[in-house]
């Protein structure tokens, strides 16, 4: 870097554009496709182009550090409950983020549904921070962490993603393994990448993995951008008792990046299930394009802006004015199974829900209510608590305060 700079502080502008030309030339070239699709029930890549080759990972490092996250939780090492303290450097990273000011916390809850559903770079750093007491140290334990899992060419450089002077980078192969690690090692969570939105502070923020919200069958996990990598996706498509895991590095525009998904995962979803026993092909939900519905004007923001990494854009608040409850248990942990029963279901009425478990305390005692949050009116949240009881699941609709 320090013989980069004094060529630079030359000035000749000759020399400069040349510079330009080849750093341009060199970021295209990161940013040429590749991809692959992995079944996580075999195990195998069922098809690749490129696979092997390193690109940036951008904010698909945010597996990683979720990984790590769900890892500490398992291990009793964090709590849901855990307050995550920000930092001056947390609290610097561009947007996409929280908004959190130096000094101040949130749970390990919010700071996971951060990560999922807006991509918070703030919250990534926090994260990394408080488990490894800086973002260099938690990134040589993603590393390490991802070489056990099976990342052979996988270099982190930091929680969130964003581009870095040290190398960060990661193969398409690497993020079907990673994807897969997710499923199998905390397949109880899993279902978080699901999330379209969520509520925090009181506020709905709504996230930008447009594929899930289109097509059928797309449940998850991850995009990702910056000016280096590209426009990169992680997806998973149910199928049967496991998933195919699609990932597309270094697309040109989300558009043509999402498109290039959905056809690798029709694709797949069919001959590869007829090529890689033992899948069964009737059992494989192919992409579908959703009804149309009325597009919101937060989707109609230039590409990079909705991206998580280098976009400057704040996230779109989205209010909700009602609610529906489902339980109110004496743990956590009944809570989240209830939650995690009645998810599909309800979003399969509402696509808009986001469910949430709230603690709160009466008398003395501790409970755990087990909402979903994203109804635009009354009539709508006691429509669904309606369906809710057909199915034997207790329901009230509840004002938003």
């Amino acid at each position: 870097m320090p013989v980069i700079n004094k060529w630079l502080g030359r000035k000749v502008f000759a020399t400069s554009l040349t510079f330009s030309a080849v750093f341009l030339s060199a970021a295209s070239a990161m940013a040429d496709v590749s991809w692959a699709v992995l079944d996580t029930r075999t195990g195998n890549i069922l098809g690749h182009e490129n696979a092997g080759k390193r690109h940036a990972p951008a904010s698909l490092a945010k597996m990683m550090t979720l990984y790590l996250t769900f890892e500490a939780i398992q291990k009793g090492k964090l709590t849901w409950d855990d307050k995550i303290v920000f930092s001056k450097n947390a609290s610097a990273k561009i947007p996409m983020k929280l908004w959190i000011k130096p000094g101040r916390s949130i749970s390990v809850r919010d700071a996971v549904n951060g990560m999922i559903v807006i991509s918070a770079n703030d919250a990534a750093t926090a994260v990394g921070e408080h488990l490894s007491g800086s973002e260099a140290a938690f990134a040589r334990l993603m590393t390490k962490r991802g070489r056990q899992l099976g990342l052979r060419n996988t270099i982190f450089a930091n929680p969130s993603g964003l581009t870095d002077r040290t190398s960060q980078l990661t193969t398409a192969r690497d993020m079907a393994v990673l994807g897969m690690a997710l499923e199998r090692d905390f397949p109880k969570l899993f279902g978080l990448f699901s999330q379209p939105s969520f509520v925090f502070r009181g506020k709905r923020l709504k996230g930008h993995n447009n594929l899930m919200y289109r097509y059928a069958g797309v449940d998850g996990l991850k995009t990702g951008y910056t000016a280096v990598s590209g426009y990169n996706l992680v997806s998973s498509l149910g199928q049967g008792k496991g998933h195919l895991i699609g990932v597309v590095l270094g697309g040109k525009t989300a558009r043509s990046r999402d498109a290039k998904m959905e056809a690798l995962l029709k694709r797949f979803s069919t001959k590869g299930a007829v090529t890689a026993p033992p899948l069964v092909a009737s059992n494989a939900p192919v992409p579908t394009r959703r009804p149309k519905r009325p597009v919101a004007p937060s989707e109609t923001m230039d590409e990079v802006a909705i991206e998580q990494g280098d976009g400057d854009t704040e996230v779109a608040l989205i209010p909700s004015a009602w609610q529906i409850q489902i339980g109110a248990l004496p743990s956590q942990t009944t809570a989240e199974a209830l939650l995690g029963k009645a998810q599909k279901f309800v979003r399969s009425i509402h696509g808009e829900a986001a469910g949430q478990i709230m603690q709160a305390e009466a008398h003395g005692t501790t409970f755990y209510r087990v909402r979903f949050d994203g109804f635009e009116d009354a009539k709508t949240a006691g429509k669904t608590c309606a369906a809710l009881k057909r199915q034997k699941f207790d329901c009230i609709t509840v004002k938003a305060n």
